[in-house]
């Protein structure tokens, strides 16, 4: 164990109450990920440790300017950026505070070649620009689609009807008494047609920022015109949000997921996010005999073990499972990163959808399918 571990061992605890007092809002889950990161990495000195505590404990340049002060007095002068190595904590380029670099980055995202994942597990709360007159009338096309794009079955019940291979005793005893015991007209009961329930999984996570809003404005749309549907977001947590999704206004229920919705915008952890879900019983039950939606760009951070075999159990539970991603909008796409490649065979469509009009698009295939 090195002098520097022995010191933050010592110190750590003052150190982060210091960072709570000179201002920087540092969550439980954010000061777990800055000792686990120090206990997994061992700091080699007073600048490695700079940066671990940079890349767990910061999201912004003012958060920069808070935690560098607060550092030095505890831990000495930081030095320069130290050089990278294969067991680094983080593959994000982070300019020296005060420097000329580029804003600061939390998190590495994947760009639009889809190469890379997001490692960052920081808490963020994400703001959603109003949606345009545009984005409205594909909306307003999108609840009258959906209805009939969303697979029927029968249902397990069996109601009242005028044909039907059940009679319905009660009914014709009834109206058996009415008529002094004559049985004037047989009655029959049947299981009546709807909607099959609709599973929405939507990836929020830092390489699909440009998306994430047309993403859960699609959900807002399912939600306000389907009769079931369960909509969840996942970036390094799973978090439901069916019914803020349920407001009226669109840009009132998207907008109330800020506070909600804390991983966005951060880690991409696809395989664990739906481990959670499937260990949940009453999820399960909504995820059994539905349509289930992904969207996602499918790039997965770390072992893809976990999310072959999570997808796959989806893909057993569910009537249907459909990938959406907005990497395969690209005509030249090919899913050949680890995650995708692992799931693919357990995935019944694999489409393009990068605003609601590409989703309107998929909507429209859906139905004529």
């Amino acid at each position: 164990m090195t002098d520097l571990v022995v010191r933050l061992r010592d110190h750590v605890q003052g150190f982060l109450r210091d960072l709570r007092d000179q201002g920087l809002r540092v969550p439980v889950a954010r000061q777990r990920t800055f000792l686990r990161a120090i206990e997994a990495t061992g700091p080699r000195d007073a600048a490695h440790l700079y940066w671990i505590g940079a890349a767990t404990l910061t999201t912004c340049r003012d958060d920069l300017e808070v935690y560098s002060p607060t550092f030095e007095r505890w831990f000495g002068q930081a030095g320069a950026l130290p050089a990278r190595e294969e067991d680094s904590p983080a593959e994000d380029d982070v300019p020296a505070p005060g420097g000329d670099g580029a804003p600061f980055a939390a998190a590495s995202v994947g760009g639009q070649a889809g190469l890379a994942a997001s490692h960052s597990e920081r808490e963020s709360r994400p703001v959603f620009g109003p949606a345009s007159q545009d984005d409205r009338a594909v909306l307003a096309l999108l609840r009258r689609e959906l209805r009939g794009a969303v697979p029927m079955v029968r249902s397990r019940r069996r109601r009242p009807g005028r044909r039907g291979p059940w009679i319905d005793v009660a009914r014709v005893c009834r109206e058996s008494w009415r008529n002094h015991g004559e049985i004037v007209t047989v009655r029959r009961r049947n299981r009546p047609r709807r909607q099959r329930r609709v599973l929405l999984l939507i990836d929020v996570s830092g390489s699909m920022k440009e998306h994430s809003a047309a993403y859960l404005r699609f959900a807002h749309a399912a939600v306000g015109c389907l009769d079931r549907v369960e909509v969840f977001t996942f970036g390094t947590r799973l978090t439901r949000v069916t019914e803020p999704l349920r407001a009226r206004e669109v840009d009132l229920a998207v907008g109330s997921l800020s506070e909600i919705v804390l991983d966005a915008e951060g880690g991409t952890r696809i395989g664990p996010s739906l481990q959670e879900f499937l260990a949940n019983a009453r999820y399960v039950t909504m995820a059994r005999g539905a349509l289930v939606i992904v969207l996602s760009d499918g790039l997965e951070r770390g072992d893809c073990g976990p999310m072959r075999a999570a997808v796959r159990r989806l893909s057993l539970l569910g009537h249907r499972l459909l990938w959406w991603t907005p990497l395969a909008c690209d005509p030249a796409y090919r899913p050949v990163t680890r995650g995708m490649s692992a799931v693919l065979g357990s995935v019944d469509t694999l489409a393009g959808v990068r605003d609601l009009r590409t989703a309107y698009e998929q909507v429209q295939n859906l139905a004529r399918e």
